[in-house]
């Protein structure tokens, strides 16, 4: 049927600040969505308090509000706009549960407001955990014995009519928080009482265990005809009871008969056609018992989730925008997929095999146990594309950015009891127990992972023997096809790293780049979207690449990787800003990540998109075959920055601030160097690269303790007396074996203070300077601070203004800088410079309603001459206010904030 042409107006409900469980996956799918409806003509009203997304950039929808996400918010829009809809499934369970509570007082109704995309009795029946079995029971399709209660005396009832072990799940929450595992009494009471506080209803289902059974998700949608199309199959590489955020997970499914794969499509179609009135995106979540291939159904969850834009990027299928055209009314069969141009029933058919790997922060929270269960805990993920299970596996690990090279060993294992605990790395103690003998079947007894699996991991093992025996042309080809990179080999095999190079240069045995086209080239792709693959020499060598090379200017643009604590979503919208800048400068834009989260990611904005880790041996072949006029590093964070000197060493072209600039900056011993020859003063410090040179260290307690060439903080720490400093320098050498430490003087009581500047060597303009409202020695990223400063004099300020101008000149920047100050008793004191894009960038430019990384990517390209350039008038009226967002609850310890940054995302605020 044609879209419902009653809808004019849509207010999308964004997801609000970044949180462990909810991240910038909903950013993707908000911005998709949006785009999706202002393609139809609709008008779409959008809130959402996170400065840091592309979702609250002014050009996503016709108008955007930065407000809290609360009911009143909602009212003070409503009155202000003719919004006729609201969607809110593009936003999280923060939007679903926001949804929900302004049903419960009338403001939609008020308002005469229609929900589209689901209904409200779809949100009662997947949420309430009750509700979602009786469902079940009715529709026959079977789930684990389980009791819904709503207090702790009904808990310990429905304990002992089911028998431990037993899952506690919360109703209306998010990443399973507040739920967990019990094997007895005393591990129930506690887990019920965290799930009742967690749960909005108060109400949990305390139900059976079934550990070690098989877990699979489907992504589907469903269209207002109850037309279906199963977009993904995807499985967990971990059994039940590890959060499919925090499991491996493997596309397409590839231990699932297609006896029981077609049992479990079936049983999804009829779930979704029995959730009332609903168009769009579902996740569908099955446990399989691994002896009978019994399934049954875990949950559903009515809206576009982080699964849902993991599916997007791994099939080239993209959910949000569709799930938004069916929210107006389109069917399925109305519709197209823009990469093959297809109808949009049409299921996506993989060649190739995609592998996500989480990435955690445990070592941000050292009291804290990191056994993985159902309360996810993971802050980001790596995705990775390959022919093979093997190839992504050890892709996906290498753009974890851990210094984790591939699949290697953990050397730690030392029984097989070690393997039955599900934690980060309990893959590569795997592979050790491969190593050392213990068989598939007894490994697979005690983890719970399919033998299919293990025995992938048993070939990794395989090859590696036989290239420590000997290095020939065969055994090179099939280590590239299962995913080595040259630096594993060369530690395999002791060949220098160049020399691998040398080898499967001189063999062909190079990287071939494919498309992922939705339909395992049935029909052309029509969107440049490619990874990289090592197909049979002979292809290698006659060059079977799908990636078709122009003769346009172009520029390649790095992304910022896998999210972690310190750097995150500010690091894709300057990627996103920066791919915008470049094509309105009108250069071909090619950009390269590999987090499958972002709006960096998506198929349609830059000119073409490698889907590949962030490391120097992709990065470079990259380059090589695409022959860019250069690479911008300064908006991907650490992850960029950091292989600037390997790319000037090697002779590619940096595009802004040159590694000279760049190294000044990053090794603190230079840069203070600097700042002595210009007479600006700056903390008192010494470096050390040995632990002997400690006991020259002549400072008065405390210090403060940092490496080089780390971001957000990582591993600072303030030390308060001799044996503090002597573990801790000693610690921090073992792990930055080529890194200098850097011991700093720690000044009390001081205000902190940074600014942003955008220079093009010659002129230079603050962006914005913020003051910090906690005093110096809490990290930037979790001290709030206000925009403009307040309470920094005059004389202070301009200080700010001529260090930072000295600096820029001393540097020659060219783009992005931050540069951090403190200020006690009226004196000026330079902390840091980072040469690139921050994480105050985007919380400025949303301030200032001013797009700054736009203007700074014209100024990298040689586009904008800024002494002639006008910027435009800033708009910010009264103050606008940072707030650090913590997502502390998932690791169930205290913390006490300090130099090493510990918050999962921030919040805007604007006061008068």
């Amino acid at each position: 049927m044609p879209r419902n042409k009653q809808i004019k107006s849509v207010l999308i409900i964004g997801s609000g600040p970044i949180i462990i469980g909810q991240a910038c996956e909903f950013d993707y799918s908000g911005t998709q969505a949006s785009k999706s409806l202002r393609e139809e003509g609709v008008k779409v009203i959008l809130i959402n308090d996170n400065p840091a997304t592309i979702m609250t950039d002014p050009s996503t929808a016709d108008r955007v509000y930065m407000l809290p996400l609360t009911p009143d918010s909602i009212v003070k829009i409503l009155e202000e706009n003719d919004i006729d809809s609201v969607l809110p499934t593009m936003g999280g369970q923060t939007a679903l549960n926001l949804c929900k509570d302004c049903d419960e007082i009338g403001i939609w109704g008020k308002y005469g407001v229609n929900i589209i995309g689901v209904d409200l009795s779809t949100i009662e029946i997947t949420e309430n955990r009750d509700e979602f079995r009786g469902l079940m029971k009715r529709l026959n399709i079977s789930v684990s014995e389980s009791i819904a209660v709503s207090n702790l005396e009904d808990a310990i009832d429905a304990s002992i009519d089911l028998g431990f072990p037993l899952v506690v799940r919360p109703s209306f929450t998010l990443g399973g928080f507040g739920g967990g595992f019990a094997n007895d009494f005393s591990e129930f009471e506690t887990v019920v009482k965290r799930g009742l506080d967690a749960s909005p209803t108060n109400q949990v289902l305390v139900e059976k265990a079934v550990l070690g059974w098989k877990e699979y998700e489907l992504e589907l949608l469903r269209d207002s005809n109850d037309n279906v199309t199963i977009v993904c199959a995807i499985e967990n590489f971990d059994p039940m009871g590890v959060h499919t955020g925090d499991s491996i997970t493997v596309a397409p499914a590839m231990t699932l008969s297609d006896k029981t794969f077609q049992k479990m499509r079936d049983l999804a179609i009829l779930m979704m056609r029995n959730l009332g009135k609903f168009a769009g995106g579902c996740n569908v979540q099955f446990a399989v018992n691994p002896d009978s291939e019994e399934i049954i159904a875990v949950e559903i969850n009515p809206r576009v989730s982080r699964s849902s834009a993991l599916a997007s990027k791994a099939t080239g299928y993209p959910i949000a925008k569709i799930s938004a055209k069916l929210a107006l009314g389109y069917t399925l069969d109305e519709i197209k997929n823009p990469i093959v141009q297809t109808s949009a029933m049409f299921e996506p058919t993989l060649d190739y095999v995609v592998v996500k790997f989480p990435k955690w922060n445990f070592e941000k929270f050292p009291k804290s146990d990191d056994t993985l269960g159902l309360q996810m805990r993971s802050v980001g993920e790596s995705m990775a594309v390959g022919r093979c299970f093997n190839e992504a596996l050890q892709k996906s690990i290498q753009g974890l950015e851990e210094g984790k090279i591939g699949l290697s060993s953990d050397l730690t294992f030392s029984e097989l009891s070690d393997l039955k605990k599900p934690s980060p790395n309990r893959i590569f103690k795997l592979k050790r127990a491969v190593e050392v003998g213990y068989s598939s079947e007894e490994i697979q007894k005690i983890t719970g992972i399919d033998i299919w699996f293990i025995e992938q991991i048993k070939d990794i093992v395989d090859i590696e023997f036989k290239l420590k025996d000997k290095l020939t042309k065969k055994r090179l080809l099939e280590a590239k096809q299962n995913g080595f990179s040259d630096e594993q080999i060369s530690k395999i095999t002791g060949l220098s790293e160049l020399d691998i190079v040398h080898k499967r240069t001189k063999w062909g045995i190079n990287r071939v780049f494919k498309s992922i086209d939705t339909c395992s080239a049935e029909f052309e792709a029509k969107t440049p979207y490619f990874y990289s693959t090592f197909e049979n020499t002979s292809y290698c060598l006659t060059g079977q690449n799908e990636s078709k090379v122009s003769n346009k200017k172009k520029v390649i643009i790095l992304g910022s990787g896998p999210n972690r604590i310190g750097q995150g979503i500010e690091f894709d919208y300057a990627c996103v800003h920066g791919v915008i800048g470049a094509k309105d400068c009108d250069w071909e834009t090619i950009m390269i990540n590999n987090n499958p989260e972002t709006v960096s990611t998506d198929f349609n904005l830059a000119d073409k998109l490698y889907f590949e880790p962030v490391c120097l041996e992709n990065v470079l072949d990259i380059i090589r075959y695409e022959n860019p006029e250069g690479v911008i590093l300064q908006l991907g964070g650490q992850t960029a920055l950091k292989l600037a000197g390997d790319l000037h060493n090697l002779g590619i072209k940096i595009l802004g601030t040159d590694f000279n600039g760049i190294d000044i900056a990053e090794d603190r011993d230079r840069f203070y160097t600097i700042l002595d020859k210009n007479d600006i003063p700056y903390p008192e410090y010494q470096v050390i690269k040995s632990i002997e040179q400690i006991s020259n260290v002549n400072f008065e307690f405390p210090l403060l303790i940092r490496p080089s060439y780390v971001i957000g903080g990582q591993r600072m720490k303030i030390v308060e007396n001799k044996g503090d400093l002597l573990n801790y320098c000693g610690e921090l050498l073992s792990i930055y074996q080529d890194n200098t430490i850097i011991i700093d003087k720690f000044i009390s009581d001081a205000v902190e203070v940074e600014a942003d500047l955008i220079s093009d060597g010659k002129s230079h303009y603050i962006i914005g300077i913020m003051e910090h409202i906690d005093k110096a020695g809490i990290h930037s990223g979790d001290s709030s601070a206000y925009l403009p400063t307040k309470n920094i004099s005059t004389k202070c300020l301009e200080l700010v203004e001529k260090y930072s101008n000295i600096i820029c000149e001393e540097l020659n920047i060219k783009g992005l800088i931050n540069i951090q100050f403190i200020i006690k008793d009226e004196n000026v004191l330079v902390i840091e410079a980072n040469p690139r894009s921050s994480r105050t960038v985007p919380f400025i430019s949303k301030a200032y309603n001013v797009p700054y990384i736009k203007i700074a990517t014209g100024v990298i390209l040689g586009h904008i001459d800024l002494e002639n350039f006008k910027f435009p008038k800033r708009e910010l009226k009264g103050f606008a206010i940072k707030r650090p967002i913590f997502s502390t609850h998932k690791f169930n310890v205290e913390i006490e904030l300090g130099p090493e940054m510990k918050s999962t995302g921030e919040c805007i605020r604007f006061e008068d």
